[in-house]
């Protein structure tokens, strides 16, 4: 018999970004799958406005957060004989992870240079889509909110071995983003693909849950 360990690969969760001007997606992927990830999410109702009688309505998909911890340890490029990776420790992870919440600096540059021959208005350059994916079935659209860093364990050089990021994540929905985008039709597929699981895992019926005879209306 097909034990976990044989029959499933094991996938790693990543975090990717999409940059409408380069066609290739970046892909971080996490050195260590995550023990723990935390989720919390804040029902989107419409708001009554004093009547009475009137059923709850949904407006949009829930507000959803996900919170994690990326551990990164730069022994892995000692074991695959990785020098340079062994020269500046985990600095080339912690960078890839934090450029996510830095604009590109030639746009910064650009930006500057507009400003100084006396441009008006400056619109501050568009993020690319960030994607959170935990397996086939949770690709989701993000915004990073929370960013902190532990670093842990020094060589010579003050370059970090070891650290451990903090991450908190704000899921965008068809509610926050316009149909055009990318992040609509993501999060879509998504949403189908859990009322799919939904369907099937709220299969029971009412015989084990209220008494013999009883109806719920």
């Amino acid at each position: 018999m097909a034990t976990l360990s044989t029959a499933t690969k094991l996938l790693k969760g990543a975090l990717i970004t999409i940059d409408p001007l380069n066609p290739l997606p970046r892909v971080i992927a996490f050195q260590y799958n995550p023990a723990t990830l935390t989720r919390s999410l804040e029902a989107q109702f419409q708001e009554n406005e004093g009547k009475t009688g009137d059923p709850p309505r949904l407006k949009g998909a829930p507000t959803e957060t996900i919170k994690l911890e990326i551990e990164l340890d730069a022994a892995d490029h000692a074991v695959s004989g990785d020098v340079i990776g062994e020269e500046t420790g985990v600095l080339k992870s912690l960078a890839a992870l934090e450029l996510l919440i830095y604009p590109k600096s030639d746009l910064v540059a650009l930006n500057n240079g507009l400003m100084a021959a006396g441009t008006i208005e400056i619109i501050p350059p568009s993020a690319p889509l960030t994607l959170f994916v935990w397996g086939g079935h949770r690709i989701l659209p993000v915004r990073v909110t929370e960013f902190s860093v532990t670093e842990d364990e020094f060589r010579p050089d003050l370059n970090p071995l070891r650290a451990k990021i903090s991450l908190g994540l704000r899921v965008l929905s068809y509610s926050d983003v316009s149909f055009t985008h990318p992040a609509w039709s993501i999060f879509m597929k998504h949403q189908r693909d859990k009322e799919r699981l939904g369907a099937e895992g709220a299969s029971g019926g009412l015989n084990g849950v209220l008494p013999a005879g009883m109806g719920l209306l």
